[in-house]
């Protein structure tokens, strides 16, 4: 229940939002490890085997024992029941759809022609009794760490099954709202002693095979399974084993992302080695490290070049070279005889590119005058504000001259809240860009008069 309840914050704080921007490398990685998973796991019982347990590698490990006891029987009818499912007409689908033609067809041949294959068995009959929990104080503390793990990982396993949705349907979910519905899904099943539940990539991936598309396929889905709670219950113990292994290893094919894989082969490089790294840590190891250890990949790719391209927006000019001037700016440029330099900055600048901006900054330190354009810049984070904390206060404390122009309300801000424009004087900050850059020469003693002084008579040497 608390679990739930931190699924409907998290919705209402538009959490889910940050899955759905998960990288499309991850997300392939994920979908054909699960799809891989889904084929390993499914061999046994395909076979007419028992599971030997352990997971994936239990099962990889135990393969030369599970071929060496193949049930004939089991192992036609999970063949039989995958061969119709694959060779299914899709244009019957919406009427019958392939997993439920198996199920029936399955289930009949092997109770009269295969009765010893193994099947579900018997299945609880019965509603529960609701409760209200009993909360012991003592333990709350784990039981909050509990919820919030629980939260986490259906949140994580929901929204990604939502993104496996997505790309089969090219649709587009809501996952705030994915989350919210979650948890009151989850608050209502503690009420009566249920498990937290999340979102089921098989089940959905069947569904949409089967043509669903809307919640109303979601809706007859727990009607159906709700009904065999109640009294259907005998029927579903019929279902052999081998069948539904055989749906589902068409389920585990169906989700592997065929066409990632061909442009893994096709196009190497950064996103093929994050996919491949996603697609065995699924595998091997679990799905939260495996998105994990994906999304830090991919946020260190990004981030280094993010960091480049918001450095490569970074232009020193000292002689008015610079296309992005007007002609009386490049004119008072050259008149400061490369005492001045001037600071292009253009987008916004987050921390990682700050180690860079100190460093391009700090140049500033061979000129008499520092100037900083800000004018193209809507955001400023933390660590870039402390890069330019850093370069204003060290070519003070030289005793050159610092002006600023264009800062916008958001940097200002936080520049103003660290300190960084401490004094300053009032009219270093200037929003025209000409006047300020006048200004500084004014204070290098190159304004109009002195400029004067040093211009070449008419008919003088040019």
């Amino acid at each position: 229940m608390m679990a739930g309840l931190v699924q409907i914050l998290l919705g209402l704080l538009r959490f889910g939002r940050f899955v759905a921007l998960m990288p499309y490398p991850v997300i392939s990685g994920f979908m054909s490890g699960i799809g891989v998973i889904i084929i390993i796991l499914e061999l046994p019982p395909l076979l007419g085997v028992d599971s030997p347990g352990g997971g994936v590698l239990g099962t990889l490990r135990s393969l030369p024992e599970i071929f060496s006891q193949i049930s004939p029987a089991a192992a036609s009818l999970g063949l039989g029941t995958f061969m119709l499912v694959l060779f299914w007409p899709r244009r019957l689908t919406a009427v019958l759809p392939s997993p439920l033609v198996a199920l029936i067809l399955g289930t009949v041949l092997a109770a009269f022609l295969l009765p010893g294959v193994p099947t579900i068995g018997l299945i609880p009959q019965g509603l529960p009794t609701p409760h209200l929990p009993v909360i012991d104080w003592s333990a709350l503390p784990v039981m909050v760490q509990s919820a919030l793990v629980l939260a986490v990982l259906g949140m994580i396993d929901t929204l990604l099954t939502a993104l496996v949705a997505d790309n089969l349907t090219e649709s587009e979910h809501r996952p705030d709202q994915e989350l919210f519905g979650q948890g009151i899904g989850n608050f209502l099943a503690g009420i009566i002693g249920g498990i937290p539940g999340a979102g089921a990539t098989m089940r959905t991936v069947i569904n949409i095979q089967s043509g669903g598309r809307t919640r109303l396929s979601g809706m007859i889905h727990a009607l159906i399974l709700l009904a065999f709670v109640l009294g259907l219950a005998p029927l579903a113990a019929h279902i052999p084993h081998a069948v539904l292994a055989g749906i589902l290893l068409k389920v585990g094919f169906d989700i592997i992302d065929w066409h990632g894989l061909r442009q893994m082969a096709k196009a190497p490089g950064e996103g093929t080695v994050f996919m491949g790294i996603v697609f065995v840590l699924t595998v091997l190891v679990d799905l939260i490290t495996a998105v994990g250890v994906g999304l830090f990949l991919s946020a260190i790719l990004t981030l280094d070049r993010l960091s480049q391209f918001q450095l490569a927006n970074i232009e020193a000019i000292v002689d008015g070279d610079s296309p992005h001037l007007t002609a009386e700016e490049k004119e008072l440029l050259q008149r400061a005889g490369g005492r001045l330099v001037f600071y292009r900055l253009a987008g916004p600048f987050s921390f990682g590119a700050a180690k860079g901006m100190v460093r391009r900054l700090s140049r500033g330190d061979l000129y008499d005058a520092l100037v900083l354009d800000f004018s193209e810049v809507p955001f400023l984070d933390t660590s870039a504000a402390r890069a330019i904390e850093d370069a204003i206060q060290r070519t003070r404390r030289a005793g050159k001259i610092v002006f600023l122009i264009g800062l916008k309300e958001r940097p200002r801000r936080l520049l103003e809240r660290m300190g960084a424009l401490a004094g300053l004087p009032l009219d270093a900050i200037r929003e025209n860009r000409t006047e300020a850059i006048r200004a500084a020469l004014d204070e290098l003693g190159l304004g109009h008069e002195e400029a004067a002084k040093n211009r070449p008579a008419k008919g003088g040497q040019g």
